[in-house]
C-alpha cells in the first residue's frame, strides 16, 4: 500500500509539472530575472529598478504567485548568436541557465524561438522613421479660392450715379490695392458709396487684420529654420532622395530586416546605410542625431514614439513596416511558458497593458502644443465665418439695392421689372465697356 501511495504521489506530481501549473511556480523559492536598462522599460531609481517591464513583471508575479529577483544583464546586450552558435546578452543567460526569465523589449524572432521559449507578445511594434519636424513638410495649401472672382463684378447701382457711362473703377486689382492702402493707413480712392460696398470693405478689413496678425506670429515662431522642406512620408520617399542622411542601430533586428528583404526600396536603404556606414551605436545616439537635423533615424516604432513624447522637435513618420512583437523569454520546455502567455493575454484583455503604455509613454509636449494651438488653422474658423457672413450681407444688400432700383426704373419706363433687372445685371457683369457700347449709350442720350 505504501508503494502504491508513493507511486500515485509521483504520478500526480508529474501531471502537475506537465501542466505547468501555478503550484509548480509557487514551489520555487525565487526566480532569477535578467533585464537591460532601456527607457522606459527598465530604469534606475536609486537602488531600485522601475519602468514598464518592472510593472509588467509585478503584475505577472501577482497572477502566477511567484517571487523573483532582478539583475541587469552582464554584457549589456539583448542577445545575438555568433558564428559558432553561442548566444550573448539576455538570451545567452537564459540558455546557459544563469537566469530563469528575461523580461525586456526582446523582439520575437525565428532564431531566438529556436534557442529559448518566448511568450505571446506583450507589445506590438514595427519599423518607422524619426525626423525633425522642420524637414517633414505637410501637403501644400491651394489657392484656387480666387477662381470664382472675375476681373470686374459690382452689382450695386448706388456705386455710380450714371452706370451707363461712368467707368467701373472697382476691378479685382483695385480692390486689392484699396485694402492694402487702408491697412497701411495711406488711404485709397475711390471709396465705396453703397452700403453693401462699405459692409464688404469693413468685413474684409477685419478679416485681413486678424489674418495678418496670425501670419506674422507664425512667421516669427518659424524663423531660424533654414532647412528646405522635404516631403518624407515613408520609406519609399526616404530611398528616393539623397538630401537627408539616414541609418539605424548597428547589429539590430531592424538592420537584419532591411538586409534580408527582397523589396527593392528596402534593399536600396540597406545598401545606402552599408555604403555610407551611417549606423549608430545606441538608441540615444540615433535620437540625438535626428535632433541635430539632416538625419533620419530608422528604428522600432514604439521606441520612436517615446522619443517623440520626450523631444517635441521630433516627429515619427506614419508608415510602419515589419510588424513584430516583444516577448518574455524562458528556457526551452519551461512549464512557466504557457501560464505566462495566458497571463499576458488576460492583462491585455483587462486593459492593464494599455494602461502601462499610457503611464510610461506620457508626452511632455502637451503644454507646448497647447500654447501653440492659437496659431493653428482650426482656431481661425471664427474670422472666416465673419468674412463669409459679411460678404453674404454685402451681396444681399447689393441685390436688394439693384432690385429696388430696377423696380423704380421699370415704373418710369413702363417695362417689366424682370426685363430691367436682367439689363442691369448684364450691364454690371460684363467685363469691359466697348466703343460700340459707348456710342450706343450716346445715341440713347441724344
Amino acid at each position: 500500500m505504501v508503494r502504491i501511495s508513493n507511486m500515485l504521489g509521483i504520478v500526480s506530481l508529474c501531471i502537475v509539472v506537465w501542466l505547468g501549473s501555478e503550484i509548480c511556480i509557487a514551489a520555487r523559492q525565487e526566480l532569477i530575472v535578467t533585464t537591460i536598462k532601456q527607457d522606459p522599460y527598465t530604469m534606475s531609481k536609486g537602488s531600485q529598478l522601475e519602468g514598464y517591464c518592472m510593472d509588467l513583471l509585478t503584475e505577472l508575479a501577482k497572477k502566477l504567485g511567484f517571487k523573483y529577483k532582478v539583475h541587469l544583464v552582464k554584457d549589456g546586450s539583448y542577445g545575438r548568436q555568433d558564428e559558432s552558435g553561442n548566444w550573448n546578452g539576455m538570451i545567452g543567460e537564459v540558455v546557459r541557465g544563469e537566469a530563469d526569465m528575461a523580461v525586456a523589449p526582446l523582439t520575437l524572432t525565428a532564431a531566438r524561438e529556436k534557442a529559448v521559449g518566448m511568450t505571446k507578445p506583450y507589445m506590438q511594434t514595427g519599423i518607422s522613421i524619426l525626423l525633425r519636424k522642420d524637414i517633414v513638410s505637410e501637403e501644400a495649401g491651394f489657392f484656387d479660392f480666387l477662381s470664382p472672382f472675375s476681373g470686374e463684378t459690382w452689382l450695386s447701382p448706388c456705386e455710380w450715379s450714371q452706370p451707363e457711362t461712368e467707368p467701373n473703377h472697382f476691378t479685382l486689382l483695385h480692390s486689392l490695392w484699396y485694402a492694402a492702402g487702408a491697412l497701411s493707413l495711406q488711404g485709397a480712392g475711390p471709396h465705396p458709396k453703397a452700403v453693401s460696398g462699405r459692409v464688404i470693405s469693413c468685413t474684409w478689413w477685419l478679416f485681413a487684420v486678424v489674418l495678418l496678425a496670425c501670419y506674422f506670429s507664425s512667421l516669427s515662431s518659424s524663423q531660424g529654420s533654414d532647412s528646405a522642406p522635404l516631403m518624407i512620408k515613408g520609406f519609399e520617399d526616404l530611398a528616393n532622395q539623397e538630401v537627408i542622411e539616414y541609418g539605424t542601430l548597428a547589429g539590430s533586428s531592424t538592420l537584419a530586416f532591411f538586409k534580408n528583404s527582397n523589396n527593392p526600396s528596402y534593399r536600396r536603404i540597406y545598401e545606402h546605410m552599408e555604403r555610407r556606414k551611417s549606423f549608430v551605436s545606441s538608441m540615444d545616439e540615433g535620437v540625438q542625431r535626428a535632433k541635430e537635423g539632416n538625419y533620419a533615424f530608422i528604428g522600432e516604432s514604439v521606441s520612436l514614439d517615446l522619443a517623440v513624447a520626450r523631444h517635441c522637435e521630433l516627429v515619427r513618420a506614419h508608415e510602419v513596416i515589419g510588424m513584430r512583437g516583444y516577448s518574455i523569454v524562458t528556457p526551452l520546455g519551461s512549464p512557466m511558458l504557457k501560464n505566462l502567455s495566458v497571463a499576458i493575454l488576460q492583462l491585455s484583455e483587462a486593459g492593464e497593458l494599455a494602461y502601462l503604455r499610457t503611464k510610461w509613454w506620457a508626452s511632455s509636449c502637451i503644454p507646448d502644443s497647447a500654447k501653440a494651438s492659437s496659431l493653428r488653422a482650426h482656431s481661425m474658423k471664427g474670422i472666416f465665418l465673419v468674412l463669409a457672413i459679411g460678404l453674404g450681407i454685402g451681396v444681399l444688400l447689393s441685390l436688394f439695392e439693384l432690385t429696388s432700383k430696377s423696380r423704380s426704373t421699370a415704373g418710369e419706363q413702363k417695362k417689366s421689372c424682370c426685363t430691367v433687372l436682367t439689363q442691369e445685371l448684364s450691364q454690371r457683369l460684363r467685363m469691359t465697356n466697348t466703343k460700340e457700347d459707348q456710342e450706343t449709350s450716346d445715341k440713347n442720350k441724344a
